[in-house]
């Protein structure tokens, strides 16, 4: 059994001057969503023994507020620059590659990649809650978490895994309202 944390990065700051939007960096109310996502993971106890990350500035920026607060702050990222903007099926071959060394991954990046990979690896069920609201939207900072019933990450197909959690930054503090949950 593995599982799979999908960590979307923290809201941008879109009135920064950058060049590349490589470079642009969180916002304030970003640092803020990722903290109290890393909050509550570590008060879920949910385990975490490998990161793959976009090295973009806004993931980087992201992990570095969300580690500490996660309690994760002595694994250091493995950045695989594919992360940037990549498309799910990119997302699946970079998972694939982990082979049996993790059995809890945490891949960071970002949208539509990150949201097309957990409905592309969660099946379509009508009692499926979690998978309908990743659908409505992926928002910046959400985590979800994916339980998987394989033993080594070459073996991960679509269809096959179950949405233990979705959590948002707005679920911990309605005053992040989802009118400003854009990248």
């Amino acid at each position: 059994m593995k599982s799979l944390t999908i960590l979307r990065h923290a809201k941008s700051g879109w009135d920064a001057a950058v060049e590349r939007d490589f470079d642009r960096p969180i916002n304030t109310r970003g640092g803020r969503g990722a903290d109290l996502i890393g909050q509550w993971l570590k008060r879920q106890k949910l385990p975490v023994d490998r990161i793959v990350a976009s090295p973009a500035v806004r993931v980087t920026q992201t992990l570095d507020i969300f580690q500490p607060a996660a309690d994760l702050e002595n694994l250091e990222p493995h950045w695989d620059r594919r992360i940037y903007l990549a498309s799910a099926a990119t997302l699946i071959d970079v998972i694939r590659e982990t082979g049996r060394d993790a059995a809890h991954l945490l891949i960071s990046g970002h949208n539509p990649g990150l949201e097309d990979l957990i409905l592309m690896l969660v099946p379509e069920a009508a009692d499926n809650a979690l998978r309908a609201e990743v659908e409505e939207k992926l928002p910046t900072s959400a985590l979800a978490r994916l339980e998987i019933d394989i033993d080594d990450w070459h073996a991960l197909d679509t269809g096959i895994a179950r949405i233990a959690a979705f959590i948002r930054p707005r679920d911990l503090d309605p005053t992040l309202s989802p009118a400003m949950d854009q990248d």
